[in-house]
């Protein structure tokens, strides 16, 4: 199923912080999905540890922009725009946290791994804040997206002394390959993807050299 691209009126957008929709952003017609999700990234290191000790996943944090099921669309640094007639599966950052633990679960190499809300007793908790998930127009005249953007922060958590023992930020920035909405979520699938990978490969390496040297233990 295609979709094609028009320009957007007041009702197919909504703006944060402007009195009115961008102009010139692009919308769908009524024939396209009206849900999407994406999938676990694959972790590509056939070198990776295999770790014993378990973790815990916590929901990215998230500006309230994001922190929605729509799916964003920026033509500034300063605007944020949705996209008409479509969203996420579920709010971006309790998508992100799923497909988070299905990554660490798919790369086979970690003893255990869930969400934080399993009350599970855990080694580490996986604190990450979703700073950038949006498709973005590079070129002002443009009727479609150019790029999406991902970019999540983490923090690795040792527990229970509650210690932070690692910190890094992943970003990814992949082109729209096409003129489909479809294009603008396979753009975002890949971009998560790249970001899921990096982190389960930065959690596994940081928590194995804690875990080793016995800063960290269950209590």
């Amino acid at each position: 199923m295609t979709s094609r691209w028009t320009n957007a009126t007041g009702a197919a957008l909504l703006a944060l912080g402007l009195t009115g929709p961008m102009t010139g952003c692009a919308a769908l017609n009524p024939t396209a999905p009206s849900l999407y999700t994406l999938t676990p990234g694959a972790v590509a290191d056939a070198g990776l540890p295999r770790v014993n000790w378990q973790l815990l996943v916590e929901p990215p944090a998230a500006s309230a922009g994001i922190d929605t099921p729509r799916i964003a669309v920026t033509r500034s640094a300063t605007a944020l725009d949705y996209f008409a007639g479509v969203s996420w599966a579920d709010r971006a950052p309790g998508m992100v946290q799923g497909l988070i633990v299905q990554s660490f679960e798919d790369s086979r190499r970690i003893v255990s791994v869930g969400r934080d809300s399993a009350g599970l007793r855990s080694d580490f908790v996986l604190k990450t804040e979703l700073r950038d998930f949006q498709a973005e127009f590079a070129d002002d005249g443009a009727t479609v997206p150019d790029r999406v953007r991902v970019r999540l922060s983490a923090k690795l958590v040792a527990m229970p002394s509650r210690t932070i023992e690692a910190g890094d930020t992943f970003d990814a920035m992949v082109p729209v390959r096409g003129s489909d909405f479809t294009d603008v979520i396979a753009a975002f699938n890949e971009a998560l993807g790249q970001v899921q990978a990096a982190l389960v490969d930065w959690t596994l390496r940081s928590g194995n050299a804690v875990f080793r040297t016995g800063a960290s233990r269950s209590g």
